[in-house]
């Protein structure tokens, strides 16, 4: 095999061969874009090795639910998007005799090790930045593709349910068929499952790995091999979220990562500026998308914006900001979420964190019908409670110390976005860059002195390159106060006792001050 990511490619041939050894696998993956993606690109590549298998998702790896993993009796478990920093939970069980664990993941591997561990962290590749745990996902698939190909049909039967449970102990999914797999390239990169690549570049932009406007890393090696396989093109553009959906005025309003005056947040002002191109801005009375914008329409646009922002005092810097690559899924229709990496994640953040993995997962997998219109309808109120959110911790504000900042929203933002909303709120009023960000929430089901609270942490590229690791930081803070953390250097998310905010913050930012110092 010629893998996409040559430095896993030996421990990538291993799991994809403990797993074509299985009698059937239990699927267990996380709940955000990436988890998502990670668990289609597994449950693709697994129907098509014919090894029948199962689906559940948590939304945190514990040991409860771990336990609850355990007792299901499955005799090899792979995990995806998680499960590296639970290792020394997963290995107990395993040591029982429990389950064999396999494990393509990107996170920061707890002190234990097992054989089929497939993390790009332990051959010298940064899991924050250079691949994602979709990323990993596509590489085991590419090595389950050779390695069932190789194999003489050990199993004998096909999987034809392709089952899912939103959670552990969930309602199964009725609406997708995992055989069919996402709608992709051509015979030959289904063979070999570069077809898959395009939901690796969904996940690893939806897992915040675009810094500067483009994948690096191992990243780039799967976009070459999407490229390659037709389900994949990327091309210089705006790097302005909503290119394929929002009206052109409204595009223009809402794209505030680089603030240009008189137009973002302005929606007379975006109005204003278009009504100035000497362009057909309206077809059929309707405002034309940016997607179906001419190359040269979008030049004009373009260069409009740019000597807008000059003439306002935007620092070049930030004008640079303006354009990055963009990462478009060739066969999704153009003008849909789908048809967008940035957009196609947003859509499946909006499905499984609503406790709909199921949707999230049908739509990955080709269902363009029934779970499509599900995953839209809950798009819709995932927006309205980032607005709500985001307007939330912008009219309160966030208590400043002298590392970090931070804001406890209770009950009144989902413990599953409230990570979202603390990132998106950087950057507005009173609420600074130079800072980490770090949101409480209330745990669901978790109220009373008893309860649980749950951690979110965001940080900057800038701030990373300076020296912050988040994960660190919540893994060592949460477990100063009988907690649990971990994730990524620019993002991650812990659970600590009721009670225990004020000490954590203590030591959190004792942390982030010796390593940005």
């Amino acid at each position: 095999m010629s893998g996409p990511v040559p430095e896993l490619e030996d421990r990538a041939r291993a799991c994809a061969t403990r797993l074509c050894e299985a009698d059937d696998v239990l699927l267990a993956s996380h709940i955000d874009a990436d988890g998502l993606t990670s668990a289609a690109i597994a449950a693709s590549a697994l129907e098509r090795a014919e090894i029948p298998f199962e689906t559940v998702f948590e939304k945190q790896l514990d040991e409860e639910a771990i336990a609850a993993i355990a007792a299901r009796e499955y005799e090899t478990v792979l995990f995806t998007d998680f499960g590296s920093g639970q290792l020394d939970v997963i290995g107990e069980h395993e040591d029982a005799g429990a389950f064999t664990p396999v494990i393509a993941d990107h996170h920061q591997p707890a002190d234990r090790e097992t054989e089929y561990h497939l993390n790009p962290l332990l051959f010298g590749i940064n899991g924050a930045s250079e691949l994602s745990g979709a990323g990993a996902s596509y590489v085991l698939a590419r090595a389950l593709a050779e390695t069932a190909e190789r194999s003489e049909s050990p199993n004998g039967t096909v999987a034809t349910d392709g089952g899912v449970e939103a959670e552990s102990g969930g309602a199964a999914a009725s609406d997708h068929t995992a055989a069919n797999g996402p709608p992709a390239g051509g015979t030959t990169a289904r063979s070999d499952n570069r077809d898959l690549a395009a939901l690796a570049v969904v996940g690893a932009v939806g897992d915040m790995q675009a810094a500067g406007g483009e994948l690096h890393g191992a990243n780039e090696r799967i976009v070459e091999e999407g490229v390659e396989a037709g389900v994949l093109e990327t091309a210089t553009d705006l790097a302005i979220y909503g290119k394929q959906t929002r009206p052109l005025p409204k595009l223009l309003e809402y794209a505030t990562d680089v603030y240009i005056p008189g137009i973002s947040n302005d929606s007379n002002g975006a109005l204003r500026f278009l009504d100035g191109l000497d362009l057909e801005l309206k077809r059929d009375g309707e405002w034309r998308r940016w997607a179906g914008l001419t190359g040269e329409e979008k030049q004009t646009v373009a260069s409009a914006l740019v000597k807008r922002a000059v003439s306002s005092g935007v620092p070049a810097s930030k004008i640079d900001g303006l354009v990055g690559t963009s990462y478009v899924l060739s066969s999704e229709p153009v003008g849909t979420e789908l048809r967008d990496a940035s957009e196609f994640s947003t859509l499946l953040n909006a499905t499984a964190r609503y406790e709909r993995a199921d949707v999230g997962l049908g739509v990955c997998l080709g269902n363009r019908e029934g779970a499509l219109e599900r995953a839209r309808t809950l798009l819709q109120n995932h927006r309205k409670n980032l607005s709500k959110g985001i307007d939330l911790v912008t009219q309160e504000g966030v208590t400043t110390e002298e590392h970090v900042q931070w804001f406890d929203a209770g009950d009144r933002i989902r413990e599953t976005i409230v990570g979202i909303v603390a990132g998106m709120a950087m950057g507005n009023d009173g609420i600074a860059t130079d800072k980490p960000i770090f949101a409480f929430a209330e745990k669901t089901g978790s109220e009373g002195e008893d309860g649980e609270i749950k951690v979110s942490a965001r940080g900057t590229h800038s701030l990373v390159r300076n020296g912050l690791d988040l994960s660190v930081v919540m893994s060592e803070a949460a477990g100063a106060v009988g907690g649990d953390g971990g994730g990524h250097d620019v993002a991650a998310g812990a659970t600590v006792p009721a009670g225990k905010p004020p000490a954590f913050i203590e030591r959190a930012d004792e942390i982030v001050g010796e390593q940005l110092e």
